[in-house]
């Protein structure tokens, strides 16, 4: 008897204790803070890509000044 009751009440205690985590995912502040992060992660993303290129472009220019400076020097 004492054992279904611990068991029943640790089942009441965890629905209790979970709820307001299933009712955060519903709710419409959750949802918009979700899609904010997304697409500040997103924003970020674009950045680090757009800065990559930029320095594959540097590296390019810097590396066809070498060869043209080492041409002129023969």
């Amino acid at each position: 008897m004492s054992n279904s009751m611990g068991i029943a009440s640790v089942f009441v205690l965890s629905s209790l204790l979970l709820s307001p985590v299933v009712m955060a995912e519903e709710s419409q502040a959750f949802v918009a803070q979700n899609a904010a992060r997304a697409a500040a992660l997103d924003n970020a993303r674009h950045a680090i890509a757009e800065q990559g290129k930029d320095r594959l472009e540097t590296q390019k220019n810097t590396a066809s000044k070498v060869s043209a400076s080492d041409r002129s020097d023969s």
